[in-house]
């Protein structure tokens, strides 16, 4: 079986999926396998750099990534046209990461754009993690060291805990008053008996 966890920045998906993993599901990363995509796939640097400029990579071949960011997350057209380039590549590589998989209960895609992708689409089921808006952002600007506008401007280009919760079959809810692990748990065990 095929689950997809997803969650806006700063949510807590990956400490989710790190918590599924440590239970025995294998899981697919979509933003780091996304950020290895953009070093190992000359067929994408090339048209990254076709779409953007030469400048979004350095000298020594390194993706300039707030270059990158600040180039998107200010143009709508652009950040369409970064995820229709990176969007296929990244499930073409999930593709063959799921056939390498063997003698899991199921495996997880974890993306932060699971449904504004369509990823959703080839999965069995989908995970929202949840959590305010205010922690996310104090999350997000603690650990990436960025402003709490670059923080909003990221966030206005994913959907909102609402709108993910009315397309996912499952929620956890990442607020910091509600205990983690149990919820990873039960969710781990419905995920079992329905594979």
């Amino acid at each position: 079986m095929r689950v997809g966890i997803t969650g806006g920045i700063g949510s807590g998906k990956t400490l989710v999926c790190r918590a599924l993993q440590a239970l025995g599901a294998a899981v697919f990363f979509a933003d780091s396998e996304a950020k290895k995509l953009y070093h190992d796939d000359d067929k994408l640097r090339h048209q990254l750099i076709k779409a953007f400029g030469s400048a979004i990579y350095s000298s020594n071949g390194e993706l300039q990534s707030r270059q990158l960011a600040q180039i998107v997350f200010g143009d709508a057209e652009a950040l369409a046209t970064l995820n229709a380039l990176v969007h296929p590549a990244v499930a073409q590589r999930f593709e063959r990461w799921v056939a390498q998989q063997a003698a899991v209960p199921y495996v997880v895609q974890e993306a932060a754009l699971l449904f504004e992708s369509n990823a959703h689409l080839r999965l069995h089921k989908t995970v929202a993690v949840c959590a305010p808006s205010e922690l996310r952002m104090a999350r997000v600007v603690r650990r990436d060291g960025c402003t709490e506008a670059n923080v909003r401007q990221r966030m206005a280009h994913q959907l909102t805990d609402e709108q993910r919760l009315e397309l996912a079959d499952y929620r956890i809810v990442n607020d910091g008053l509600q205990a983690l692990l149990p919820q990873v748990i039960a969710l781990h065990e419905q995920l079992k008996i329905k594979n």
